[in-house]
């Protein structure tokens, strides 16, 4: 790949800010499984395997079982995830895949499990793993030069 855009240098205040959007998500009341999960979920889903591997190697520091190597699949048989993974996953992909929206039912689900507090931190967790995500592919950010 060519060397691409460097916009930490180009466009310092906008990086700046994403990177206390960062900041604001890793002081949240979230859990470290659930924000860990959201960021895996959306790798996936952004079909990034540099962030996915970072990402599940975290999870494993924080000692959550292997249920991360299988997270692409959290509504299938037998199902170990909790009500409230498997929520936030149905909500990280919805919002990720932002074109199809997000289905009242889910985000109502989401609604009844969680305060409007951890909700709200939840879709920001959500969207500020896109916003990395896409700064990250789009400027080829951890891909290799081959």
């Amino acid at each position: 790949m060519k060397p691409r855009i460097v916009i930490p240098t180009v466009a310092t205040e906008a990086h700046q800010a994403l990177m206390n959007l960062k900041s604001y998500i890793s002081k949240t009341s979230l859990t470290p499984t659930h924000k860990e999960f959201i960021k895996i979920r959306d790798s996936q889903i952004n079909g990034y395997v540099f962030f996915i591997n970072m990402h599940i190697t975290d999870t494993i520091k924080y000692g959550e079982p292997n249920s991360v190597f299988i997270l692409h699949v959290y509504g299938g048989k037998p199902n170990i995830y909790k009500k409230e993974e498997k929520t936030i996953l149905a909500l990280t992909e919805e919002v990720t895949l932002i074109s199809n929206h997000v289905s009242e039912e889910t985000y109502q689900n989401a609604a009844r499990l969680f305060d409007e507090k951890y909700l709200a931190e939840i879709i920001l967790a959500i969207i500020t793993i896109n916003s990395w995500n896409r700064f990250a592919i789009t400027t080829g950010l951890g891909l290799s030069n081959s």
